[in-house]
This record gives C-alpha cells, sequence and structure tokens, in this order.
C-alpha cells in the first residue's frame, strides 16, 4: 500500500472508499473492503479513513492507498484531499447519507454505491436497515449493485511484530462514551481474580483514557509492566491481541481486534445489542454478554443494560473459552 495524500498516477481506473471512522468500523468493514478488491481488481482501492488506522488497514490486503480523513465523533467529513481525475467509483461505506453521499457526489464519479436516502433521491440504492448488523449491512449494499461479499471473511494476518505480553488476559475498560463503560470496580474485580488463579492480566487504554486505566491497574494491583496506557501505537496494540489468551472488553474496537485475531474474547455488550455490532454469534472463541433492553449509546452514565452484567458472569464466561490458537 502506498503512502498519504491523493491518488497516484497510473492509468488504472481508481475506486474511493469513504469510511472515515474509528477502530472497530474499520474492522467491520473489512469484509465489503475484500469484496470490493476481488470485484473490482482493475482497479486502485483508495480508502479515506484516519492515518491512524493505516496498520490495519494495511494488514486487510484489500487497499492499495491510504487518504487520510477524519471528523469530530462519528461525523462526515468537510472535504476529502482528491486530487487528479474524478474517482471511476465511489462507494459510501461511511453511513446513510446524505453528508456522505455528497462528499463523494461532489468529487464527480462515474459511479457512486450507496444507501438509498430521500434526501439523496438520484442515489439509487437498497433500503438501510437501522438494527442491521453492521457487518451484513455493508455486504449487502455490495451485493444489491452485483458485487458478491462475505461478511464472514474479516480475519487479519498476526501481526509481524513480538506480543508484548504473551498468553495474557487483556482487560480494557474504556470505550467511545460513559453509556459502553462497564464500572471500573467491576474489572478491577474480575483482574484480581483471574490474577489469584496464575493468569497474568494486562490493561489497555485510549489515549484520553489514563485515568481510567491507572485506576483499574491500582486496584487490581497491577506492576507497571502490565499497564498499555495512553494510547500504545496501533500495530503493538495489535500485536498484543493477537498474542493473548483472552480479551475482556466493553463493546469497543479491541473487541473487534479479537474476532479478527481469532483471540478468544469476552465482550460486554449494551447498550447496543450484539445483533448489531457484536462477534460472530456462531464461533465458540467469542462469548457476548447482553440483557437488554436496548438504550442510548451516547449516555453519560453506564447503560443499565450493561450494569445487569456480574462480576461472576464475566468471570464464568472467561472460564468457558476455549485456548486460543496461536
Amino acid at each position: 500500500m502506498t503512502g498519504p495524500g491523493g491518488p497516484g498516477g497510473g492509468d488504472a481506473p481508481r475506486l474511493l472508499v469513504l469510511r472515515a471512522l474509528g477502530l472497530g468500523d474499520l474492522l467491520a468493514g473489512v469484509p465489503a473492503l475484500r469484496a470490493l478488491r476481488r470485484g473490482f481488481r482493475a482497479h486502485e482501492i483508495v480508502l479515506a479513513a484516519p492515518e491512524e488506522l493505516r496498520p490495519l488497514v494495511e494488514a486487510t490486503g484489500a487497499v492499495d492507498r491510504l487518504l487520510p480523513a477524519a471528523a469530530p465523533g462519528r461525523a462526515v467529513p468537510d472535504a476529502l484531499a482528491w486530487s487528479g481525475p474524478p474517482p471511476d467509483v465511489a462507494v459510501d461505506l461511511h453511513g446513510n447519507g446524505p453528508p456522505s453521499h455528497r462528499l463523494l457526489a461532489a468529487l464527480g464519479p462515474r459511479r457512486l454505491l450507496a444507501f438509498a436516502h430521500p434526501g439523496t433521491p438520484d442515489v439509487e440504492g437498497p433500503p438501510w436497515y437501522a438494527d442491521e448488523h453492521e457487518r451484513d449491512r455493508w455486504c449487502r449494499l455490495l451485493r444489491w449493485y452485483g458485487v458478491p461479499a462475505d461478511p464472514a471473511d474479516l480475519r487479519l494476518p498476526r501481526p509481524a511484530g513480538p506480543c508484548p505480553a504473551p498468553g495474557a488476559v487483556v482487560v480494557h475498560p474504556g470505550a467511545g462514551s460513559p453509556a459502553r463503560r462497564w464500572p471500573v470496580d467491576r474489572f478491577a474485580r474480575v483482574a484480581r481474580a483471574l490474577r489469584a488463579r496464575g493468569h497474568r492480566v494486562v490493561v489497555t487504554g485510549g489515549p484520553d483514557e489514563g485515568d481510567l486505566v491507572a485506576t483499574l491497574a491500582k486496584r487490581a494491583g497491577l506492576p507497571d509492566t502490565d499497564v498499555f496506557g495512553g494510547g500504545p501505537p496501533l500495530g503493538r496494540f495489535s500485536a498484543l491481541v493477537a498474542g493473548a489468551r483472552a480479551v475482556l472488553s466493553g463493546d469497543t474496537g479491541i473487541a473487534h481486534l479479537a474476532v479478527a485475531h481469532a483471540t478468544p474474547s469476552v465482550t460486554l455488550c449494551g447498550p447496543v445489542p450484539p445483533s448489531r455490532w457484536g462477534p460472530p454469534p456462531d464461533d465458540p472463541r467469542h462469548h457476548a454478554l447482553w440483557h437488554g433492553p436496548q438504550g442510548d449509546p451516547h449516555g453519560r452514565r453506564p447503560d443499565p443494560a450493561l450494569l445487569r452484567i456480574t462480576t461472576q458472569e464475566a468471570l464464568d464466561a472467561l472460564d468457558a473459552l476455549p485456548e486460543p490458537s496461536h
């Protein structure tokens, strides 16, 4: 995969994909990206996504060029740094429009593949179903346009770098909103119980989760060597997950990374059910705990559905996981 910036030279037609979202979004979109790679072999595939996701974008094997693009929250970028002729094909894997439709349409693509929306009546795509699983949604979009897509095509190759804590249980207390964060005291109780059983436990967190990670590490009695806070580089983070014994987290990016690396995992779901963002339901390596009902994913306190999950349930689910295949 080539470097940052707009499309490069050459005579190949270009296909631009918009998915300027986060880690979990990228991983949920891998099956659709690979379907586009197979369906448009003669095209240069350009993905508009955040620069920090580059290591995993490269690992998909589906993208020729990353076009750095991002916006606060889950918003559509104001513009894309596209240069050269219009894309031959533009694919909206960002949302159901109309802002993302209009952003891509402004580049003048010959074809625009997107969901239908009354705000952009010129886009003749399939209907959007709000309760559809994220992986299934984008594969259905492509199949509607005649591109075969398999939502199970989501595995990533093992990272080249060494795992910094091979065989550890990775505990990740953070999430994008307070509604999806299980209480830190419960994570700490699980971590202490795992350590009492002889497991190594490491805690991870994003760039803005330093206090949360420090609190968990202190309450669980973890040494500094087992604390990976501050948003470790994505390549190292990926290697940590790929070499772990198991991952315990809320419904956030690391849960998708565990699925991509076939690392056994327990995902604490709420307020969004696993039927929309959870791991494959028929894979015994991944357990999703969920009590419902569905709530507000942007709430300012842990959702009641999430709080219904007990520490004993989490421990029992971890105990039931198979050994990792690596």
